[in-house]
């Protein structure tokens, strides 16, 4: 797979994960780029020079959460609703739930060869910016400024993003997520252990699900989606439930419950 690295110069995780790249001798015909401003206010990313001819785009960054507990995080981004921090509003980037897959499921394993205890392995929901045409994911190292600096635990995601060039195209079922909280405590089981690969995910502080962003999640994830993953707790009331259900159903999508899925 061709890909390229991209950080900001204002990212001090991110700067850390990319020295720990570069600490590996890693290919050099990879791309990596630094940019001046914040990776999420960084829209149209597809027309510079040496992305436009790469297959997907990595984001090393921060992650910051308000209890800082320790994380190493994946994620595409965009914006289901509002745009407060970056991006465009209602709009979300393209991703591949087979990429994203892939990078959790060794992101997860190699935390526990390094031995990082302390670090929770977690997806996100799609959130934030920055607005880019071209397939792309944000793998990010916090949720404090404790741990951006922290060296092992930057090689860790350099290891995992280093990867991507042994990626094979693999035959998992392709899949969006609808529902709970924004660490997906249920998608990352499946993430991890199931037949099924999820592309974006739209949490519970999403909803109402509408047609238009239901549109957008399958439009913007690289694989067919013809699956629908529902964790039927984190979707609100029952009137909230039965739409979710309705706007899945005009789609023509199979519909699956998380608790239905063996992980």
């Amino acid at each position: 797979m061709r890909f390229a690295i991209v950080y900001s110069l204002k990212d001090p995780a991110g700067v850390n994960i990319v020295e720990r790249i570069r600490e590996t001798g890693f290919l050099p015909q990879v791309p990596i780029i630094n940019l001046k401003k914040e990776t999420i206010y960084s829209d149209n990313l597809e027309k510079h020079l040496w992305i436009k001819n790469v297959d997907f785009v990595v984001f090393a960054s921060k992650h910051r959460s308000e209890k800082g507990n320790p994380s190493l995080s994946l994620h595409a981004p965009g914006n289901w609703r509002g745009n407060d921090f970056g991006g465009k509003e209602g709009k979300v980037a393209p991703t591949s739930a087979f990429v994203l897959k892939y990078l959790f499921q060794q992101l997860n394993k190699n935390a526990q060869e390094a031995g990082l205890k302390d670090y929770q392995v977690t997806l996100e929901v799609t959130h934030h910016g920055p607005a880019i045409a071209k397939p792309c994911c944000f793998i990010e190292l916090g949720s404090s400024e404790k741990q951006w600096p922290d060296k092992e635990a930057a090689k860790v995601i350099a290891k995992t993003i280093i990867g991507l060039q042994h990626y094979e195209k693999p035959n998992y079922k392709p899949a969006i997520g609808i529902g709970g909280p924004h660490y997906c405590p249920n998608f990352n089981k499946i993430q991890l252990n199931s037949e099924y690969a999820i592309s974006h995910i739209i949490p519970e502080y999403s909803l109402p699900l509408t047609d238009s962003i239901l549109k957008e999640a399958l439009g913007k994830t690289e694989e067919t989606i013809n699956v629908a993953i529902i964790d039927w707790k984190g979707c609100g009331k029952s009137e909230e439930r039965e739409r979710v259900l309705e706007v899945i159903k005009r789609a023509g999508l199979e519909i699956k419950r998380t608790s239905e899925i063996e992980k």
